[in-house]
């Protein structure tokens, strides 16, 4: 049975915790000696001892507060103060230790004199071996899982969209970009490939240990990360339950640190610009093709476009009456100027410490303004990310934690979908109308614009659809996360208690405004006066309308507590296990709520338990246990236990490898075994499987004369099915970590995993029909198999104080197999989707173009539809029975999501310059350029000009060519169908960024309290290198979504 604590009884509760919590505090002597914290035992002290003091600073000078002061050997300690002075009693002879976490320990020991100023610089190692795992951290040596990190620093890229900064720099990290709008440019990613064909890919994401969406994490500002990871196998994401099946992603954002105030600004300018464009043909050779289209569909018709026309239209007669139009340069611009600001300060003293940020962003589409309206039409979006992080130290044993964070974004653009306007711009025909008609005598008082239009005003203008409206909107995600920690040393050493509470609340606002253009044909044309009679062909309206608007709303609450434990016993037992509850409450709030599923709270449960045991920094073992609950699944199913184990064996660290530490210090060799659930098995209109869903106005009789009189009825969208339960993964991981020289310049990790991902949610093929069901029935049916192997090498060397270097390369090759999957029983065992990977093609077999009639007569009989003709597409036959339909089907490519991905580049410096560079690429992957995207001439539209350039011609019946035979019409049927001769291998290779930047001398500064000045151009998406040539290979068959972008920027890094 669930446990839901009442609303009414929550404050109670909490207060009793807290309570408990503050009784619980180490049995220490605290005493106040002026700012100092003293922290120790009662006791007496000794006669030799005298007082000695001294002020502690950073690695830039700065005085540092809150590091704990020590005698070596003696219990307690001090606490330096806010100008990080500290006063201790010791006695000659001494040794003085200063810890401060982040930061090299110093030891100093006490002579004759009674003042030692220290200097604690950053502890770079400690900081680059501690990772952060599934609800704490650990070292790296002791991690057995399978956890990829990224340094910050590499995901800051000349992008508003954190997400495009994902591809090829993390291994296990399958990420691609099929767009590139202003706001609608997010990457999709996947961990370790795609091991389902159910309802949910993708990954979790964790922000600060939250639980947030794609969008949210797109809109992270860089400049706040603290740490990037990457939770891979099942030791590291079985803890997550029911959302950890598909990997997590961890991210982190900075706190603050002990000292005086640091301040840092960053402002960059950049300008984005398409990756590649398609070029359509001109007015001229359009209407030349389209004839010679027409004389291929019938030659004894006349050519539809006449030599006059076509002459007038090359003289430029009248652009309005011979219009000959580049749609796209008239309503695109060439490139787009866009900012970002960030403006973060930390700091603190030994009680409380807060890092504060807030950045901006504009970004602006390439779509072009006009003065028709009064309002604008391109995309213009305004960001704006506010952080704030704070930890209190309530006692020597009690820490605080506050973290807050903001997005707010406001949008306008066009009132239709900008993919569906550069669509047609791509489509518009040249030379039917101009984008608008000055007026003519009758229309010269007439107040609105006068957009062209076929004489039928059937045929798209663009630019009339693209002005006729806007849409404004804004969107607010507020998160509040409070969490308390609590030393538990009094009970027992190693013992913390921890409580957390997290709220999220999204809302989202669209308006829709927009009024419908009066659109016109030139009616008459006189040549000798060079003027036009206009006739209206659609009506519009005056007036914008009333708004359309669309608000939706998500508010949800997580509560997690529970305790952890770290000791070492004997300096050979390591230690340590956590045991966490967690509690989850998501309501939407949308103002279309659509079916009553989709307004009840969701509710999530959980328990999880681990424990780590390390024996002498050798051996190593893992267990953890979830036992988690999910509302979809009736009681017999609702709980769902998953364990893992891992172990590990650090081979340097035993006696026989003492030869070896000069050239490999550290070898791990680790595996691990576990089972991850996943209950995001149907969408959110799906959630309670074990009753039916009803649809009571969704059928019904009617009778009567025309069938006026109608009786409602209910129908069964899905039927209840009590035996529906998890997706179970099972995952196995292998590998093992190097570090190679004695100063552990080269890091190399290789591991190789497969899954084994049951119970998949299908809908049944084979029922009957003589059941008499209205709708699917489903169940636990599917099963995938997959695996690979991914891997990195990162390098970091410095050869003296002015000169550095450091790399990277990182792979991910992932392959899947269908094992199980709900299908007919099929004749022929090819067309089975069983022994293939999950979203590879299915199509025929292209084998070329009809060279004339006499060789369709000669071929099989193609049975896709259509009257085949010389210059179609000649398919195989498959099974042999001399005809071409849909038994000749088979699976054809790689899958749509790339199996290979890769990465690799270099940064380095010298004294005050640096450069750094970044490939990415992927392989083994396909996809299919949508014939009907861009055929030319039906529906009159454009045609593009690698069309023009190559396709089938009876003049030149070349079989390999390009396009099939122009026609008017275009044959829908045979020529579109998916085949091998319109699939193309999406492999490439992509400079993804490259910086140069210059470091100015300190000494021009030193007045000035300013630490550090940097400045910096960088470019992203800078070259192809791809035998793919249409457009970028990264967006696949999408070639006509927006671009993707190149950007060129330039950056100011200021720090005090």
């Amino acid at each position: 049975m669930i446990f839901m604590v009442e609303r009414k009884n929550q404050k109670q509760l909490t207060c009793v915790l807290l309570f408990l919590l503050g009784m619980m505090l180490f049995p220490l002597n605290l005493a106040a000696r002026g700012h100092l914290l003293a922290i120790g035992e009662v006791g007496s002290v000794q006669q030799s001892r005298r007082s000695v003091s001294g002020v502690v600073v950073d690695g830039d000078n700065n005085p540092l507060p809150g590091v704990t002061v020590q005698v070596v050997g003696r219990e307690g300690g001090v606490i330096t103060d806010a100008d990080g002075a500290y006063a201790i009693q010791a006695a000659t002879g001494d040794e003085l230790r200063f810890q401060f976490l982040g930061l090299k320990t110093e030891v100093v020991e006490v002579g004759t004199g009674s003042i030692y100023n220290v200097q604690l610089v950053e502890d770079v190692e400690m900081l680059e071996e501690v990772t952060v795992t599934a609800f704490a951290t650990q070292k790296r040596e002791s991690v057995v899982s399978s956890i990829e990190t990224i340094n910050p620093k590499e995901l800051k890229i000349p992008s508003s969209n954190l997400t495009t900064a994902l591809a090829g720099r993390l291994a296990g990290v399958i990420s691609y970009q099929r767009s590139g709008e202003p706001g609608a440019d997010n990457a999709q990613f996947f961990v370790r490939g795609v091991t389902t064909f159910g309802y949910a890919s993708s990954p979790l994401i964790l922000l600060d240990g939250f639980e947030v969406d794609a969008n949210d994490l797109a809109r992270v500002d860089p400049d706040n990360i603290a740490s990037f990871s990457v939770l891979k196998d099942a030791t590291s994401a079985a803890l997550y339950g029911s959302k950890g099946a598909n990997g997590v992603i961890m991210v982190t954002t900075k706190k603050g640190q002990a000292g005086a105030p640091k301040i840092s600004f960053r402002a960059e300018a950049r300008v984005s610009a398409p990756t590649k464009i398609q070029q359509t043909v001109d007015g001229v050779t359009y209407m030349n093709l389209y004839n010679q289209a027409q004389f291929n569909d019938n030659p004894l018709l006349e050519p539809y476009y006449s030599a006059q026309k076509i002459q007038n239209t090359i003289d430029g007669l009248n652009e309005y009456a011979f219009p000959n139009i580049d749609w796209y340069k008239e309503m695109f611009k060439s490139k787009a100027i866009n900012q970002y600001y960030n403006f973060n300060v930390s700091g603190g003293g030994s009680v409380v410490r807060y890092y504060m940020a807030v950045a901006y962003n504009k970004e602006e589409g390439i779509l072009r303004d006009n003065r028709l309206n009064n309002f604008k039409n391109n995309i213009n979006i305004d960001r704006f990310n506010l952080l704030t992080n704070i930890t209190m130290d309530l006692t020597p044993t009690t820490r605080f934690d506050i973290n807050m964070s903001s997005i707010f974004e406001n949008y306008t653009g066009p009132v239709d979908n900008t993919t569906d306007i550069f669509r047609s711009v791509m489509n518009s025909n040249p030379v039917e109308f101009p984008k608008f008609f000055l007026p003519d005598e009758d229309h010269a008082y007439v107040k609105h614009t006068l957009f062209g239009s076929n004489e039928t005003g059937t045929m798209l203008n663009p630019f009339g659809e693209m002005v006729r409206g806007y849409k404004d909107g804004s969107n607010g995600r507020i998160t509040s996360q409070f969490s308390l920690d609590q030393n538990l040393d009094a009970l027992t050493k190693g013992l913390m208690a921890r409580a957390k509470v997290s709220i999220k609340s999204d809302s989202f606002h669209e308006s829709r405004r927009s009024y419908m253009p009066y659109f016109y044909h030139i009616k008459t044309y006189d040549e000798f006066s060079d003027t036009y009679v206009l006739q209206e062909v659609r009506r519009g309206t005056d007036a914008l309308g009333d708004p359309d608007q669309r608000r939706d709303g998500q508010f949800r609450i997580y509560l997690e507590g529970g305790l952890t434990y770290a000791r070492t016993f004997n300096d050979l037992h390591d230690v340590s296990g956590l045991l966490i509850y967690t509690q989850e409450e998501i309501k939407n709030t949308s103002g279309n709520p659509g079916r009553i599923q989709q307004t009840l709270p969701q509710r999530l449960q959980g328990m999880r338990a681990r424990v780590n045991y390390g024996f002498d920094n050798r051996y190593l073992v893992e267990m953890s246990l979830t036992y988690t609950g999910s509302e979809k699944f009736a009681r017999d199913h609702r709980w769902g236990v998953f364990p893992a184990m891992g172990v590990g064996y650090m081979l340097s660290n035993e006696a026989y490898w003492d030869g070896l530490k000069d050239i490999i210090p550290q070898f791990k060799l680790k595996y691990s075994l576990g089972q991850v659930g996943n209950d995001q098995i149907a969408g959110p209109q799906d959630r309670f499987f074990f009753l039916s869903d009803i649809d009571p106005g969704a059928s019904g009789y009617s009778w009567g004369k025309n069938f006026y009189n109608n009786y409602g009825g209910f129908n069964i969208n899905r039927y209840a099915n009590p035996h529906i339960t998890w997706e179970i993964a099972v995952k196995q991981n292998v590998g093992f970590e190097l570090d190679l020289f004695k100063n552990r310049a080269v890091k190399v990790i290789l591991e190789y995993f497969t899954e084994d991902r049951k119970q998949i949610y299908q809908a049944r093929a084979n029922l009957p029909e003589t059941m008499g069901l209205t709708s699917n029935v489903y169940g636990n049916v599917g099963e995938v198999k997959s695996g690979g192997w991914d891997g990195s090498i990162d390098l970091n060397h410095s050869f003296n104080d002015d000169a550095w270097i450091s790399g990277r390369f990182n792979f991910t090759f992932a392959q899947n197999e269908v094992i199980e999957n709900e299908e007919p029983e099929y004749r022929w065992s090819y067309l089975s989707n069983i022994g293939w990977p999950i979203y590879t093609w299915k199509g025929y077999i292209a084998e070329r173009l009809f060279i004339d009639d006499a060789d369709v007569a000669n071929s099989p009989l193609q049975e896709l539809g259509g009257n085949v003709q010389a210059g179609d597409i000649k398919y195989k036959d498959i099974n042999g029975d001399g005809r071409v339909n849909s038994n000749d089907v088979v699976h054809i490519g790689y899958p749509i999501v790339p199996e290979v991905t890769y990465g690799f580049g270099f940064s380095g410096g010298y004294k005050n310059f640096d450069l750094s560079f970044f490939m990415q690429g992927q392989d083994r992957v396909s996809f299919f350029i949508n014939p009907n995207n861009i055929a030319p001439f039906a529906n009159m539209r454009n045609a593009m000009k690698y069309i023009a350039d190559d396709h089938w011609n009876p003049n030149n019946p070349v079989a390999k060519a390009f396009w099939p035979r122009l026609s008017a019409t275009f044959n829908e049927n045979n020529n579109v169908s998916n085949s091998t001769w319109w699939l193309r291998n999406g492999r490439f290779l992509r400079m993804k960024t490259m910086e140069v930047g210059y470091t100015f001398p300190k000494s021009l500064f030193a007045s000035t309290g300013i630490n550090n000045v940097r400045f910096y151009i960088a470019g992203q998406n800078l070259f192809n290198i791809t035998s793919f040539k249409l457009w970028d290979p990264e967006m696949g068959g999408e070639g006509f979504n927006y671009p993707l972008q190149r950007v060129y920027s330039a950056g100011l890094n200021v720090s005090f």
